[in-house]
């Protein structure tokens, strides 16, 4: 949690101990100037709670008479949803329109959760990375999603059981890097000891979390996102596609996702080759089928150069005579398709 999000809620702390308590006495127990002091609380009463201004000698703030915040009554999973739909909306610009009501009711949201689940909250929020866009994502079972991102705050290992695509069970042990929600779904970014590699695991085929003895040193490199993203795109399939496509990588990119491909930029040519309007980018794509990649590659409106694999090339020549047969076709209903002119007999 935010250091003065965290300042503000002690405030409301001290406050509902009751009493009038004094802006010099507020100032040393929170560890900021009495300036400060001042603007907590008005944080506070832009969140509706009834901070009182006494005047006098002995002035200073208190909570309106008889007001308490009420206990939430949600459970592990419900309060998982709640907070996690508003920091989703927020980092996907879904609720830029509301301005600050998501961070608000976020900040009351975590003021009256028990503190074991306020924690273990906090550690999902400070883990969790969105890529663009994050899609429809369910949260994860919560006996999943909590123990292992206290485990990626922690560097601690923690024993699951996955299942596979395939419907193979195993038992591992990992080191949480740190969780992802990507499209629709949910990863954790991990080293797997045993086969001595970094792996992306689906969070919805983890069961049995259990957090072992130890800790791990957090690796350094690309963040969790880029992670999951990268091995999203290199994972095995049936065919493997090398293309040469000319334009920038950002370009290139807006079509063909970071999940779907990897592209890199190519260094200029040189020789006979340099007279080729530039730049090109080389992209890599791994899929199960070959079908769909004819019309990807044609929406992409540039010119491209098929490397692999040599079928990739008939399914695109069949493509295009597709394109300029229907081109060429009347449409229903126009008389020359008849060979009758308008106006004769």
């Amino acid at each position: 949690m935010a250091r003065p999000l965290a300042r503000v809620l002690a405030l409301l702390e001290l406050l509902q101990s009751g009493g009038i308590r004094t802006v010099p006495e507020l100032a040393g127990r929170l560890g900021v100037d009495e300036r400060t002091v001042r603007r907590y609380a008005g944080h506070l009463i832009d969140l509706d709670v009834p901070v009182e201004s006494v005047r006098g000698r002995y002035g200073g703030y208190r909570l309106a008479p008889g007001y308490r915040m009420p206990p939430l009554m949600l459970n592990d999973d419900e309060a998982l949803a709640v907070l996690l739909g508003l920091v989703a909306g927020r980092r996907s610009g879904l609720t830029t329109a509301l301005g600050s009501a998501g961070e608000t009711a976020a900040a009351k949201i975590r003021r009256v959760l028990p503190e074991r689940l306020r924690r273990a909250l906090d550690a999902v929020l400070e883990t969790l990375a969105f890529t663009a866009p994050p899609g429809e994502a369910e949260p994860p079972d919560s006996a999943v999603l909590l123990p292992i991102a206290d485990a990626v705050t922690r560097h601690r290992p923690v024993s699951v059981r996955y299942t596979a695509a395939d419907g193979r069970r195993s038992e591992r042990t990992l080191h949480p890097h740190g969780i992802v929600a990507h499209s629709g779904k949910w990863y954790v970014t991990a080293a797997d000891p045993a086969a001595g590699e970094d792996r992306t695991f689906r969070l919805d085929r983890i069961s049995a979390v259990r957090t072992l003895p130890g800790s791990f040193a957090p690796p350094t490199g690309p963040d969790p996102a880029t992670r999951v993203l990268t091995g999203l795109a290199t994972a095995p399939y049936r065919h493997e596609v090398t293309l040469r496509v000319q334009g920038t990588a950002e370009q290139i990119r807006s079509r063909l996702p970071a999940g779907l491909a990897l592209v890199e930029e190519l260094p200029p040519p040189e020789g006979d080759a340099a007279r080729e309007p530039g730049p090109w980018a080389r992209v890599d794509l791994r899929v199960e089928r070959l079908d769909w990649l004819p019309a990807v590659l044609a929406s992409l409106d540039r010119p491209f150069v098929i490397e692999r694999p040599e079928e990739l090339r008939g399914l695109v020549e069949a493509f295009a005579e597709r394109l300029a047969h229907s081109a060429r076709r009347d449409p229903p209903g126009d008389d020359r398709s008849s060979g009758i002119l308008p106006g004769s007999d």
